[in-house]
């Protein structure tokens, strides 16, 4: 049996687990199952890897995407520049040993599925939050010729990771920045009812507005967006797009 899965925590309400039941149904893929891995600690990884021989590939969500990175034998080009992984293909030897490499299938998924919307020429971007998932945004946008500004909720973080704090953003911030992105989990099912403080207000007609979270399918974030005039689309595109791209890698002959 050939095993496939998703480390994070918690993976309660995660995608991957159906997205990839359906698809090993549909293209009859045999033999082949994809597990959910709950890991409360980034040092139970070295076990599990250990303890599950037929393991071939693994996708990385909150909040390992960048914690994993010591782990690996190996990064991909793209994932070291972005310094953030999630994907990691297993290689296991004759001899025992097993190789780890890691990728990064979140900016490919975000690039391809933000492409339709960037005919409007976005030339400034505003990324809520500052974890794995911000860096390849970010990565993405600037391969657009997009200028980026991070926010961040975290005061420590500033000036090294983001370059606002929440509570500095102010009008001209927002209308100089059309397009915002938010690559924090908040909003995420059950906890609906949270959003990104930003000033809503200031957005206008002219504004995109992109949430990586897709459950529920229409965020607080996104709901106050369309509120006040913006063109707002979830991140589930994204998430298909990635997850195909990451089985691609999986099944690599090299």
């Amino acid at each position: 049996m050939r095993i496939f899965g998703l480390i994070g925590y918690p993976l309660t309400h995660s995608f991957s687990h159906n997205y990839f039941k359906e698809k090993f149904r549909r293209e009859i893929i045999t033999n082949t199952s994809y597990e959910l891995f709950p890991i409360s600690d980034i040092k139970e990884f070295s076990t599990l890897i250990a303890t599950h021989p037929n393991l071939l590939g693994l996708n990385v969500t909150i909040p390992y995407k960048e914690q994993i990175i010591p782990f690996l034998t190996e990064l991909e080009a793209t994932a070291k520049i972005i310094g953030a992984v999630n994907c990691i293909k297993i290689k296991h030897s004759l001899s025992g040993q097993v190789s780890l490499k890691g990728f990064n299938t979140d900016a490919y998924g975000f690039s391809q599925s933000i492409k339709p919307f960037l005919k409007n020429h976005y030339r400034k971007a505003l990324i809520l939050g500052n974890g794995g998932a911000s860096k390849a945004v970010e990565y993405a946008l600037k391969k657009t010729g997009i200028e980026t500004i991070k926010v961040s909720r975290n005061a420590k973080s500033k000036p090294y990771k983001a370059d606002f704090l929440y509570s500095e953003l102010t009008k001209e911030i927002i209308q100089s920045c059309q397009l915002i992105i938010n690559t924090t989990p908040m909003g995420t099912f059950p906890d609906i009812h949270n959003y990104p403080q930003i000033p809503y207000e200031h957005l206008t007609t002219k504004h995109f507005l992109y949430d990586l979270v897709y459950n529920p399918e229409e965020t607080e974030f996104l709901k106050r967006g369309k509120l006040n005039g913006a063109k707002t689309m979830n991140g589930i595109n994204m998430l298909k797009l990635q997850a195909d791209k990451s089985w691609k890698i999986f099944n690599l002959q090299d």
